[in-house]
């Protein structure tokens, strides 16, 4: 696993989300365990099993998050050039399929939420726009056809 770059707000999100799963939501489904093992008979103990379960795949994402931070690098958006598009632009672009203007952040794939304006770096859209200028247009492969961007600013 090479470096993850990501901005310093994702990075915070990130280490939030780590406490919380060790804090607060491991000792909520060990505790469950212990309340279900006191109820006796745990082959039929559907609360037990499930409440195992439920810490299997709490400790399998609290290992993926901590790797994800042992891999994170902070980029200083103040160095960023503002030239071609990069990790943690804003780009403001014109579907010239339909005229429909959009405005995406190009972030780790980690940060990525569609519905926040954030598009991962490596989505076929991110990939496309990497290093172009304003005033390019891009084409995009996307399951509905073919996309044709152009791009409006670069912030």
């Amino acid at each position: 696993m090479g470096f993850e770059y990501m901005s310093q707000e994702g990075y915070d999100e990130l280490v939030a989300e780590l406490r919380q799963m060790e804090t607060v939501d491991l000792p909520r489904v060990r505790e469950a365990i212990a309340e279900a093992r006191d109820k006796g008979d745990l082959s039929e103990n559907f609360e037990y099993h499930a409440a195992k379960r439920e810490q299997s795949r709490l400790l399998g994402r609290i290992r993926f998050k901590q790797k994800v931070l042992e891999n994170a690098r902070v980029i200083d958006t103040s160095r960023l050039n503002g030239e071609g598009v990069q990790l943690l632009s804003k780009v403001d672009m014109t579907n010239l399929n339909n005229n429909a203007r959009m405005s995406y952040t190009i972030v780790s794939p980690h940060e990525a939420d569609f519905t926040r304006g954030k598009i991962s770096i490596k989505s076929p859209i991110g990939q496309a726009l990497m290093n172009k200028k304003t005033g390019d247009v891009v084409e995009v492969r996307v399951p509905a056809g073919v996309l044709k961007l152009r791009i409006d600013t670069i912030q």
